[in-house]
């Protein structure tokens, strides 16, 4: 019998490393259904992932905290894991009491989830919330209603935005406060730490959206001790205006959420609030929003962005235009990345902070090992009432390139192409395949620099933009079609030039090489960068038609979808 080696945290997952390791790994992402390449148009891609996690080459994320893959992987059922099954059990039996009234159907739905629950339970391989996903899916299958929370929601956010109106809010909100002088810059940052803490403090409180209590203990904010540190660590940076995710868990909790979004704002920033796709128990969902009275008002001068794969474009300009931005997550479960979709990818790259609420949210950044791109602020009540904060700083491997960067990247590109013209030079934009053939990008940019050199000694007069040359370290495929796109669309351009299979066999025979059968017959029409450039090229060319476009016709371009998430361009065609 084959033993497996010895995993001690998420964080040791690769792939090449032991053979049997490798099987487990594929059957592990297989069962429980986040594999991309068994299944892309659910999950999110190894790039997209890369938006949101920091892995090596061949590292595996597992959407779960160290302890759940220890026990998994060992087939160990040990009590903690035992009680985690139960407890999902137990909660899907009280579901189906309370919605299915046809015993019939109710007869049949509890024996389906039961074989599915009896599975997994004697032979623990899936994740538990994966479980858990599948049998909320038998169940809501066979109800006529999207949200079987509807009511309660509902009724939660009421009692929530009651309480905003007391007397006991305005007391705790807003105490006597004295300090020593201090500058007025200095105080007001203190301030804002203060007024954030003691609403984080009430979106803890329970007690007073699912009992309706207007008297909660004045001196309940105490269990926050230290997270006025925890907060200043994450909002305090250098930069003046952050971009911060925020990840609610639960309706009536929501009003203050939205509170604490509105006293971010006014410091500066600018938020997105992520919710559930659809229903997932008490956490609030996307759809809620557009139906709720009560939330109209807390998400006055809010942009809904029902996209499901905005681009970064897009997404900027969205956050530039509004300081609040409300986006689904993508899924109906426990925070898992696999499942997120485009926008909240996107989103969770373009943020500074992430503020997750929560105890699923908690266990799944913070009690996983793996480090993020960008720093996390995870905070939850316990079953025992007990209040828990942590601050995860980011990878220190990882560099957010900034929006000011990449624009002064393309302005600086751009000044080049002006200064040429007004030498009397041509400017020439040559679009090539460089990421579309599976582990051949190096070879593609030392094809394409071969032939931009080769048409610079060839071509007199000519300024030649070779892409590969401005390539700069942390920008992915998303950042580089931003920052090209800026450049393309200056009017500078006098000839785009896409590649073609005569360029291609041009640099093999001037690298002295022979052409491999994975490039026989490429040209830049294989290359779905180069799709999305034609099509800008197209519209320049209307603006300016004196633009020349070389390179193969444009009609066999528009074969592939959108350029790939993050990619250097990969897509497949459609």
């Amino acid at each position: 019998m084959f033993r497996l080696p010895r995993i001690e945290s998420v964080r040791d997952l690769y792939y090449g490393k032991d053979p049997y390791l490798d099987a487990w790994i594929l059957h592990f992402m297989t069962e429980n259904d986040i594999e991309y390449f068994a299944n892309p148009t659910e999950n999110a891609s190894p790039e997209q992932m890369r938006f949101m996690v920091d892995l090596d080459e061949n590292q595996v994320f597992a959407p779960c905290s160290d302890w759940t893959l220890k026990n998994l992987l060992y087939s160990e059922r040990s009590r903690e894991l035992k009680r985690e099954y139960r407890i999902l059990w137990k909660r899907m039996l009280n579901l189906i009491q309370k919605l299915v009234h046809n015993d019939y159907i109710k007869k049949k739905i509890t024996s389906l989830c039961k074989h599915k629950f009896k599975k997994a339970y004697n032979s623990p391989f899936l994740i538990p919330s994966r479980l858990n996903k599948r049998m909320l899916t038998i169940v809501l299958s066979q109800l006529a209603q999207h949200d079987p929370y509807e009511t309660r929601k509902s009724l939660f956010n009421q009692r929530a935005h009651e309480f905003v109106s007391t007397s006991m809010f305005e007391e705790f909100t807003n105490p006597l406060y004295t300090t020593e002088e201090k500058r007025l810059s200095l105080l007001r940052t203190e301030l804002d730490i203060l007024e954030l803490k003691r609403l984080f403090c009430l979106s803890l409180c329970e007690e007073i959206w699912k009992q309706g209590k207007n008297d909660i203990n004045p001196d309940v904010h105490m269990e926050l001790k230290g997270f006025g540190e925890i907060l200043r660590k994450g909002i305090e940076t250098e930069q003046e205006e952050m971009t911060i995710l925020y990840m609610p868990n639960s309706s009536g909790a929501l009003i203050f959420d939205l509170l604490i979004i509105k006293r971010l704002i006014k410091m500066g920033h600018r938020v997105i609030l992520a919710l559930k796709e659809g229903f997932y128990f008490d956490y609030p969902t996307f759809w809620e929003i557009e139906e709720s009275r009560v939330l109209e008002n807390y998400l006055e001068g809010g942009k809904i962005i029902t996209n499901p794969h905005i681009s970064k474009k897009a997404l900027l300009k969205e956050l530039k235009e509004s300081h609040l931005v409300v986006i689904s997550d993508g899924s109906r479960e426990r925070l898992n990345l696999y499942r997120t979709s485009v926008t909240f990818a996107r989103a969770w790259k373009e943020s500074d902070l992430i503020i997750a609420k929560g105890n699923g949210n908690y266990r799944r950044l913070i009690l996983n090992s793996h480090l993020f791109t960008r720093d996390i602020i995870a905070i939850f009540r316990d079953e025992g009432g007990r209040v828990h904060f942590t601050f995860k700083q980011k990878s220190p491997r990882v560099r957010k390139i900034t929006e000011k960067e990449i624009i002064a990247k393309a302005k600086a590109i751009i000044e080049e192409m002006k200064r040429a013209k007004e030498n009397g030079q041509k400017v020439m934009f040559y679009s090539a395949i460089v990421g579309s053939i599976p582990g051949e990008t190096q070879r593609a940019i030392r094809i394409l620099s071969t032939f931009v050199n080769y048409l610079r000694q060839k071509l007199e007069g000519v300024f030649i933009i070779n892409p590969a040359e401005h390539f700069e370290e942390g920008m992915d495929g998303d950042d580089l079609m931003y920052m090209w796109e800026m450049v393309q669309r200056s009017g500078l351009i006098d000839v785009w030039r896409f590649q073609t299979v005569s360029d291609i066999e041009k640099s093999f025979e001037l690298m002295g090489e022979k052409i491999p059968p994975i490039w026989a017959g490429k040209d830049a029409t294989f290359s779905t960068g180069c799709t999305q450039e034609m099509k800008i090229a197209l519209e320049e060319q209307k603006k300016h038609p004196e633009m020349q476009i070389i390179g193969p016709d444009p009609e066999k371009f528009f074969r592939r979808r959108e350029y790939g998430v993050g990619k250097y361009f990969d897509a497949a065609l459609s």
